[in-house]
């Protein structure tokens, strides 16, 4: 039977142009980046050419990217490098209620450290109002974070007026921009951001390279000290290979994003009309189609949630017919406790459980979309059949 994978937003596959990139790195060009013979300075030249074109793809500095070894690394750095970096004790940020888990679990690490934070409601479309944040900037505020695009709902944020409005407060505006770097254009000048999280596996390079962009002039202190790496901002040896694989990624996305982009959401719009054909099925976050907001949703998500079923339930009925999907972040999908960002726009813990995400991708097509619209029909139809919430 054949396999149909419907979770790029969890992680792809490597891009076989990525791969082709990397391989030289393994073996023949194997050198440490730190070392000043040949073989390092091979190694070095490889990592400074990765880093202007990751820089490249958002319209940043080579010197203001560093690279980390995943996005949860940034993120951690982000929020910690900031509080680190105060000198006073009255220390605030402020994050929304549906940031990634890694801003979420940290910032509640730094409410034991004494540091306040601010967690933003968002409306039913899971949008942040960004005059709420300007009313939470305060005179201790230090950090804004907020997530670019859902991971799970897919919902773009403001993030060019939420910039403007901390740039104006003169307060560090950092986004983690996991899932749309690389699928939307992004420019940190343009949109006023002063930090950004991206990572390589979400866009079909390797899984162990992330980076984060850190405007010139802010103020960050490390939090991996060691020998002086990526500018003295974090320690330990470069991944060469993987950042190598990632620029290559970012290179492809670059030049493929806007027929890309187009083609996503064509599938994506046509899935969307399909599973709302069936009875009871609730399409979460902006509207898609003719009479959605296609700057409001990422191109390649859509998250539906189905009275009187469970989510995982078709999850694991759907994994039988050959379809992989998701109930939601992949970082947090075996918890029993319902997702945080489908409670934060409204939904009630029955219907947040009954939520499927489906993520498209390089490799989707059409036919691949027809098929999931011929068969989930009948799997709602036999779980609800058997469902101890009713009908």
């Amino acid at each position: 039977m054949k396999q149909i994978y419907f979770d790029y937003a969890a992680t792809t596959p490597v891009d076989p142009r990525v791969k082709k990139a990397m391989e030289p790195f393994f073996k023949e060009k194997f050198g440490n980046t730190m070392s000043i013979h040949s073989f390092g300075q091979e190694a070095k030249i490889a990592l400074e050419k990765s880093r202007e074109t990751v820089a490249g793809l958002i319209n940043a500095k080579p010197n203001e990217v560093i690279f980390t070894g995943s996005a949860t690394e940034s993120n951690n750095f982000v929020l910690k490098g900031s509080a680190f970096a105060k000198a006073s004790a009255d220390k605030h940020i402020i994050i929304s209620q549906i940031e990634h888990p890694c801003i979420i679990e940290t910032a509640n690490w730094l409410e034991k450290q004494r540091v306040k934070v601010t967690r933003i409601k968002v409306d039913k479309n899971g949008l942040v109002n960004p005059l709420d944040i300007k009313k939470a900037i305060r005179r201790d505020t230090i950090l804004v974070s907020i997530i670019h695009a859902s991971n799970e709902i897919g919902t773009i944020q403001p993030i060019e007026k939420i910039g403007k409005i901390c740039r104006s407060k003169r307060v560090y505006f950092h986004t983690d921009a996991v899932q749309s770097f690389g699928k939307i254009p992004i420019d940190v000048d343009k949109m006023n951001i002063d930090l950004l999280t991206a990572s390589s596996h979400k866009i079909y390079g390797p899984k162990g390279a992330a980076c984060l962009f850190i405007k010139e002039g802010v103020k960050i202190e490390p939090i991996l000290h060691g020998g002086g790496q990526e500018m003295g901002l974090r320690g330990s040896t470069v991944n060469v290979p993987a950042i190598v694989g990632f620029a290559k990624a970012c290179e492809i996305c670059k030049k493929e994003m806007r027929k890309e982009t187009q083609r996503l959401i064509k599938l994506r719009d046509k899935l969307t009309k399909g599973i709302l054909q069936i009875k009871d099925s609730h399409l979460v976050g902006p509207p898609c189609g003719e009479a959605g907001h296609p700057e409001k949703r990422l191109p390649n998500i859509a998250n539906f949630w189905f009275s009187f079923i469970e989510g995982e339930s078709l999850v694991i009925r759907l994994d039988l017919k050959g379809i992989a999907v998701s109930t939601g972040s992949a970082c947090s999908s075996a918890k029993l406790e319902p997702s945080h960002v489908l409670l934060a726009i409204g939904l009630k813990p029955q219907q947040a459980h009954s939520s499927l995400r489906i993520s498209l991708g390089r490799w989707t097509t059409e036919k691949e979309i027809d098929y999931l619209i011929k068969v989930l029909p009948n799997i709602v139809k036999n779980l609800r059949r058997i469902s101890p919430y009713g009908k």
